[in-house]
């Protein structure tokens, strides 16, 4: 055995020097798996009195105590995943054997700011979960010849320079299951809501390939939000990916909200996704939802604004995990990201403190792919595959209105179509904010049931005609009366597609309002008045024809024969109405 230590050695931990017999068969296992001329070193350690500790290079032995315990605890940790986890825990307890495996330690370099450099894991793998002493979890994000750049899930308070750290051989992952609704959650899975240990079916790797065009079928099943304004305009369906785009405080997570409100009763399991949101904030978000009973089917992932940025980095992945546990077993899923903006800043930040290089606006170069990979996730899934589908509701920051910045350019090419929230509508009154122009749907009627289709008919037309003639006669004096007409028209338009945040319409409620204000009968209620007249009118509807709204809303169908009688019954009731021309 040699007496000192060499460059390339394998140094051997024991209380005990090892007889000539142990010593030729660590010799031959050294050389069947490193090679010849590998030179032994025996070093005493009272810590090893029932075991030992081989190290070569990077690789180590660990067959003490110690290491055993820890083969059986990761044994037992595996297990648990499971769905019968204590029959298996019992069975494979009882044919547990201990191994002797490798483990790579490599050494900590650098650490701050959730960012750790690490040397001595020349085989780790990108996205790779690597464990440091003190328990710290991180996940590797650069490779090169030398080191490694490891983001950090927990405090790095515990991590120092020349700290230990060890390979799982495992990738980012989870826990997922139906006993997650109803709560509210970190990043990695934990409960932060007061509520205890959540019980988990099965556990998920956070980064999955999106489903492949074969396992899809086309987006033909309407996700209904409540709101007017997007349910008849821009429809989205089940699977779709709509952008909520617009600055700061123009009501885009209030569309997210009351969407989410809108489900009930639907069947649709929700997954809100907070990141760089303020905790108070989604404090007050999750009281309103659990006011109105949809925590009852929703899941709340949070990432706040102090938490470091790898924690906002996993976050929305996270969360589409959790969705995609639900839509493999069949079911209907709407996710929402609040926001995609923070998540890319939160990237931004991560990619450099690892170096790379800064490109446009000093985000790295992959930073679409970032979020295509992550998009790419929602579907509807073929019937083979379960049939289950994950609405996607990505939100958006905008500065001064400008779509044309790379966030949002990257993510509008992404997903299939956008609602653009305008500041300046939303200051005038409009709520929402919904700015008809330059919102779009790419998945249009096919996401639309054939009575809202058939109601909404030429709104669009009809307010880009309005808003067309307003642009031209603001400066305008003396306007004649046809031209007077059509603006009092477009305003009026402009009035029942105004919602209060919580006050859902139901589908035949949007049939009933959009088929009587487009046949242009109510032509002879003023423009102010008509959110009144409307909500009369529907009452009145409710009461005196319950039928017909029944079968509007069961059906899906406006035939001709209701449409007729929709337009009767409004023009009768608006006769007697008392904010119209004819009622005073």
């Amino acid at each position: 055995m040699s007496e000192n230590k060499t460059a390339v050695s394998a140094i051997l931990y024991s209380a005990k020097a090892p007889s000539p017999e142990q010593e030729r068969r660590f010799c031959d296992f050294i050389a069947s798996k490193y090679g010849e001329n590998i030179p032994l070193v025996w070093e005493s350690s009272d810590k090893y009195k029932n075991g030992f500790r081989l190290e070569i290079g990077s690789d180590v032995y660990d067959w003490s105590i110690d290491g055993r315990f820890e083969q059986l605890k990761q044994m037992i940790m595996d297990t648990a995943k499971s769905k019968d986890s204590i029959p298996l825990i019992r069975e494979n307890l009882r044919s547990w054997t201990p191994k002797v495996l490798a483990q790579q330690v490599g050494t900590v370099l650098t650490v701050g700011d959730g960012i750790a450099t690490v040397s001595g894991l020349e085989h780790a793998t990108y996205g790779e979960i690597l464990l440091f002493e003190g328990g710290v979890r991180g996940m590797v994000q650069n490779l090169s010849e030398t080191e490694a750049g490891c983001i950090l899930f927990d405090d790095d308070g515990s991590v120092g320079s020349s700290s230990k750290v060890v390979r799982t051989g495992k990738r980012a992952g989870i826990p997922v299951g139906e006993a997650f609704i109803g709560r509210v959650i970190n990043s990695l899975g934990m409960p932060i809501d007061g509520n205890g240990e959540i019980a988990a079916s099965e556990y998920f790797p956070i980064e999955r390939p999106a489903p492949a065009i074969i396992d899809r079928q086309p987006v033909n099943v309407p996700l209904k939000t409540g709101i007017m304004a997007i349910d008849s305009m821009f429809p989205i369906g089940r699977g779709q990916r709509e952008l909520i785009i617009g600055d700061r405080q123009t009501g885009k997570t209030s569309i997210a909200v009351d969407t989410i409100l809108n489900q009930k009763g639907k069947d649709v399991i929700c997954v809100y996704v907070s990141i760089g949101q303020k905790s108070s904030s989604v404090a007050n978000l999750v009281r309103t939802l659990k006011e109105k009973g949809a925590m009852d089917y929703t899941v709340v992932l949070h990432a706040s604004a102090s938490d470091t940025a790898p924690m906002q980095y996993i976050a929305p992945y996270a969360g589409t995990s959790i969705g995609e546990y639900f839509m493999d077993k069949g079911k209907d899923v709407l996710i929402i990201y609040d926001d995609l903006s923070k998540h890319a800043v939160a990237y931004r930040t991560i990619s450099l403190l690892l170096g790379r290089s800064p490109g446009r606006e000093a985000y790295p170069g992959d930073v679409f792919y970032l979020h295509s990979r992550l998009l790419e996730r929602s579907a509807h899934l073929s019937d083979a595959k379960g049939g289950g589908s994950m609405t996607a509701l990505p939100i958006v920051e905008t500065q001064a209105g400008d779509v044309s910045a790379y966030i949002p350019t990257n993510i509008i090419s992404i997903t299939d179509g956008q609602i653009f929230l305008e500041s300046e509508l939303f200051f005038a009154g409009q709520r929402p904010a919904v700015n008809v122009g330059l919102s779009v749907s790419r998945v249009g009627g096919d996401a639309q049931t054939k009575a809202m289709k058939s109601a909404a008919g030429t709104l669009r037309l009809e307010l880009a005609q309005y808003r067309e003639m307003k642009t031209f006669t603001q400066f305008a004096s003396d306007l004649d009366e046809e031209t007077k007409k059509q603006l009092e028209f477009g305003q009026g338009l402009m009035q029942i597609l105004r919602q209060g945040q919580g006050e859902a319409r139901a589908q035949y409620e949007q049939v009933i309002i959009l088929v009587a204000v487009l046949s242009k009968t109510l032509t002879h209620i003023d423009a102010y008045e008509m959110n009144n007249f409307v909500s009369g009118m529907l009452d009145y509807f409710r009461k005196n024809y319950a039928a017909l709204c029944d079968r509007i809303e069961k059906t899906g169908v406006l035939s001709a024969d209701d449409r007729a009688s929709i337009i009767e019954i409004a023009g009768k009731f608006a006769e007697t109405y008392e904010g119209s021309e004819a009622g005073r």
